[in-house]
């Protein structure tokens, strides 16, 4: 790419892919790598563009012998370079500071003052105390701090238990926060990465979706050549973004197979049928195999054991339709960014792993097929953006997502066809009334302003009554959340008048369904899906 770049190191925080994410969102490509990279490397990146590095946080400690250092060549390129908790531990021990365990750890909330008037940090704050001294609202997340600057440096943000807690060497470019801007929680954080990739690194800004459409369409073709695709469509926003961006790289020979498992929503299966045979011309082929599905996972209760067979039964039904096409050499997947972070997939492959993803992880040899992942450097809201770029319709652009697993990992412990009627029918009564109530501040519907809503099935009964009888009939559970990175989330604050509705629809017309909860949790420490 002819991009100027910024490239991020990783040294394995769970959230580093959301530094990757800000400096995208400031307009500018980036590039995350494992924070071990070669000399080799770094040399050719700066020959590709590169005007500025940063380092991210970690579990590690950088005074520990074992801990991952930062190539020593980072601080020689002439590149202005950022190192956020970790990475600014390691810039101090590794440029001749000194980084301490403190009696004083940090996580969560923190004030940072901001000193030195740097040009990170200039007119940049939150609020000023009556002293006039700027303040900025951030997340900490820290049992190490640097406890002497390395030559060179000065004080750039303190904290009262954390007396450095930002340093700059202006003259060669490098700075240095103990909090994390990445992260929504910290106020000024796209204020800060804004000011680190423009105003220090000097990029201009020319990372857009319309202007990505082309590259990635020039790349899939150099990977493809002249072969065939087939691409496993699920219906959600990555598979189908996925499908047309392929689609106009390559036409006809993509082959889109939709499987249906008998774990999609209500309809789903012939919505997806017609969207995209009638309405995008793409060749799709509709695979009915729940039976198939349904056998294998009878009596399976276990939520990774659950997601490992639907995946291999996903592999199993591609291995059959790919036979039938002589052409096909690869198997595109809708895999995105936090796919592969949630299974610690990541570069570095030293995040702790969350839960496993179908789609992530390889393919078995006897699929004889090689993997085209489009859209697994891209974040959701990244995809979403290219999905308009490419004409996609916004209906199914800003639709809710839509697990590969389906109402799988909806459904707690066993799964069977009755539980995945009532839930399909459950989710559906939500999600109409989601769409149907509209907020009077903001006038959109409550579908729009969730970032993903459902209904879990809990395989427990609870006592009711209808009418003059008892009931003894399943519970399901609303999960609503609003994100803008799908990294963290928090549950949706919706109206009461909606859940008595809704509540009251499911109740009335889900016979099998005599209770509703909501869940009131956030991620974390929950994740969003419940398994």
């Amino acid at each position: 790419m002819s991009h100027q770049r910024i490239l991020i190191l990783d040294y394995g925080s769970q959230v580093t892919q959301l530094i990757a994410r800000r400096v995208r969102e400031a307009g500018v490509y980036c590039e995350l790598h494992p924070g071990d990279v070669t000399d080799e490397f770094l040399k050719q990146q700066l020959s590709l563009g590169l005007k500025g590095i940063i380092l991210s946080g970690s579990h590690a400690s950088a005074y520990d012998a074992d801990s991952l250092k930062v190539p020593g060549l980072v601080f020689e390129l002439g590149v202005p370079v950022l190192g956020i908790c970790y990475g600014m531990q390691s810039m101090a021990q590794q440029l001749g500071g000194e980084v301490s365990y403190s009696d004083h750890r940090e996580f969560g909330y923190a004030e940072v003052r901001a000193r030195g008037h740097t040009r990170l940090l200039k007119d940049i704050f939150d609020f000023t105390t009556p002293e006039g001294h700027g303040i900025l609202k951030v997340w900490m997340s820290h049992g190490d701090s640097v406890s002497q600057l390395p030559p060179g440096f000065k004080l750039m943000a303190s904290t009262e238990s954390c007396p450095i807690a930002g340093m700059a060497d202006e003259d060669r470019g490098f700075y240095a926060v103990q909090f994390h801007p990445e992260v929504t929680h910290t106020v000024q954080g796209q204020a800060i990465l804004n000011r680190f990739v423009h105003d220090i690194c000097g990029c201009v800004g020319d990372w857009t979706m319309p202007s990505y459409v082309d590259e990635a369409i020039e790349k899939i073709r150099q990977q493809v050549g002249d072969d065939e695709v087939i691409l496993g469509l699920s219906g959600g926003v990555d598979s189908s973004v996925a499908a047309a961006l392929i689609h106009r790289a390559i036409g006809d020979r993509l082959t889109c197979v939709f499987v249906d498992h008998g774990l999609l929503r209500l309809n789903e299966g012939a919505q997806v049928m017609e969207t995209f045979a009638q309405n995008m011309g793409v060749k799709i082929i509709h695979v009915d195999a729940t039976e198939q599905f349904m056998g294998k996972l009878a009596g399976v209760a276990d939520p990774e054991a659950k997601r490992k067979i639907i995946g291999k039964e996903f592999v199993e039904v591609f291995q059959v339709e790919a036979a039938k096409l002589s052409k096909a050499k690869w198997l595109a997947q809708g895999t995105i960014y936090p796919d592969v972070i949630e299974s610690a997939g990541a570069k570095t492959g030293k995040a702790v792993a969350i839960k496993s993803h179908h789609n992530v992880g390889g393919l078995p040899d006897t699929l004889n097929l090689k993997l085209l992942e489009p859209l697994r450097e891209l974040f959701k809201d990244e995809v979403r953006k290219l999905g308009v770029a490419l004409g996609l319709p916004p209906g199914m652009v800003y639709r809710h997502p839509f697990p590969g697993p389906g109402l799988g990992v909806r459904i707690l412990g066993a799964v069977n066809k009755e539980f995945a009627d009532l839930l399909r029918r459950a989710d559906d009564v939500f999600i109409q009334e989601l769409r149907n109530m509209i907020d009077p501040d903001t006038q959109k519907s409550w579908y729009d302003l969730t970032s993903q809503a459902f209904a879990v099935f809990l395989p427990v009964k609870s006592v009711g009554v209808m009418g003059d009888g008892r009931t003894y009939d399943y519970v399901v559970a609303l999960r609503a959340v609003q994100t803008s990175d799908f990294m963290t989330a928090d549950w949706a604050p919706l109206p009461y008048p909606l859940l008595a509705k809704v509540s009251s629809r499911i109740i009335n017309e889900v016979r099998g369904i005599n209770r509703v909860v909501y869940d009131v949790s956030s991620k974390p420490p929950a994740t969003i899906e419940w398994e």
